[in-house]
């Protein structure tokens, strides 16, 4: 497992544990929303009602494929975000991103 690099841009929902929207751009640049409980994308200390959004923050994911390196040598991967059962609004959970959005 590695993390995807996202953005907590909002607190969701108080129902328990609380929820939260992230946002990522892909290599494409599309911009992708996820909205899942708060412990999926950080700590409680990090995320809640009062925090002050937007927040650095990442999301479990699997590498699924590597394609070949561009000039700037950053990678394409697709990573996939539903052995969390993260999903976008539209059922997505695989994203095409650069290598440089992951951490370990």
């Amino acid at each position: 497992m590695v993390g995807l690099r996202v953005e907590a841009v909002r607190w969701v929902d108080d129902a328990f544990p609380g929820w939260v929207e992230v946002q990522f751009s892909d290599a494409r640049g599309k911009r992708w929303s996820l909205v899942d409980k708060a412990p999926a994308f950080g700590t409680a200390e990090e995320l809640g009602p009062c925090s002050d959004y937007p927040l650095a923050v990442s999301v479990a994911c699997a590498m699924v494929e590597t394609a070949t390196a561009d000039l700037e040598d950053d990678a394409v991967v697709t990573v996939s975000t539903s052995g969390h059962g993260i999903t976008a609004p539209t059922g997505e959970d695989e994203f095409s991103v650069r290598r440089s959005q992951l951490v370990p």
